[in-house]
């Protein structure tokens, strides 16, 4: 074992809770993933994903350990977590919330590395999630009514849109970063100030959905899903939405435009499978470009919070909103067509 510092989980306490996991050879980081920390466990009894919860919500944590063991009953590849000798998946200790979960070996695959088959499976694995989640939820664990939820106000994107202009005005020394980033921010003013009529109007959050389903959360073994994982965001939101988003993050392509013949493939499973029409999907793109154009998030993490892990994903991201806005219609019936 290497030299532990203060932020290696404490192995020690943590497997005396478990039984037949055996002594610890190795535990290494796992460094894909910006929310929470993730190691590979390897013991005298085999191999462990272990999670360190940042958030530290054991309700929360809880309830998606109870999803993810009521879906892999009815057949959802997924991987939930080993109970400890008193039947806990959770692990506190120090203050900290940690889980550990069988390792599964696979491999993440974006939409490129994806044919229109496994395009299509994928939307189907998707719309079955939907369909499952309704049916094993308990009606206790949903957070209140569905409440609707307005989307982003323009005028409060100008506002940030001028802070984040300042910001990489400011910027010293000066990279080819912080250039793009003023180019897209001006660019983006620009199209929101046309298209600001087209906001929107409140929704209505109805279904469980995963909450963050992209390809670094599913897991393949070859041609087939192995596991979808990270459920740390299961919630309460439009299913739809989520079936749009995550199309936006398997198929676009460097040059920040949609791979549209494997969307369609995709979004024509997934309606089948959640049992989701033309119209339901067609107001979920719109709100999911809405969102898109209002939305800063890398800019934000690197701008206001010195956070840089998400900046290699800056080109295509905003390079897509613009190219969205363009083939608006095109993209709409991709996904309801």
């Amino acid at each position: 074992m290497p030299r532990s510092s203060v932020n290696d989980p404490p192995l020690v306490p943590l497997l005396r809770r478990y039984t037949d996991i055996g002594e610890p050879l190795s535990c290494r980081p796992v460094t894909l993933g910006l929310l929470n920390r993730g190691y590979r466990l390897a013991t005298t009894r085999g191999a462990y994903f272990l999670k360190h919860h940042l958030d530290g919500d054991h309700d929360a944590i809880t309830r998606q350990h109870r999803a993810t063991r009521r879906l892999q009953a009815v057949g959802v590849p997924v991987a939930p977590p080993v109970e400890d000798s008193g039947g806990s998946t959770v692990a506190v200790i120090g203050g900290r919330c940690f889980a550990l979960h069988p390792w599964i070996d696979g491999r993440h695959r974006d939409g490129a590395q994806l044919t229109a088959g496994q395009s299509e499976r994928l939307g189907s694995l998707l719309g079955m999630v939907h369909t499952l989640l309704a049916q094993v939820m308990d009606p206790a664990d949903r957070p209140g009514g569905p409440a609707p939820y307005a989307s982003a106000d323009p005028e409060e994107t100008f506002t940030l849109i001028e802070s984040l202009l300042r910001l990489t005005r400011a910027a010293r020394p000066r990279d080819s970063f912080d250039t793009l980033a003023e180019h897209r921010l001006l660019q983006r003013r620009a199209l929101l100030e046309e298209h600001a009529d087209r906001r929107p109007p409140p929704g209505r959050a109805g279904c469980w959905v995963h909450g963050d389903f992209h390809p670094l959360n599913l897991l393949y073994r070859g041609a087939e899903p192995a596991a979808i994982v990270d459920w740390d965001r299961l919630g309460v939101q439009p299913p739809a939405e989520e079936a749009v988003r995550a199309a936006a993050i398997f198929f676009v392509q460097p040059a920040g435009q949609l791979d549209l013949p494997k969307v369609r493939a995709y979004a024509r499973a997934y309606r089948r499978a959640a049992g989701a029409d033309a119209q339901e999907m067609a107001a979920a793109a719109h709100r999911v470009w809405w969102e898109r154009l209002n939305d800063f998030w890398i800019l934000r993490w690197r701008y206001e919070l010195d956070d840089r892990r998400a900046d290699p994903q800056f080109p295509a991201v905003s390079a897509l909103v613009v190219w969205w806005t363009r083939e608006y219609d095109a993209v709409r019936d991709a996904f309801a067509g």
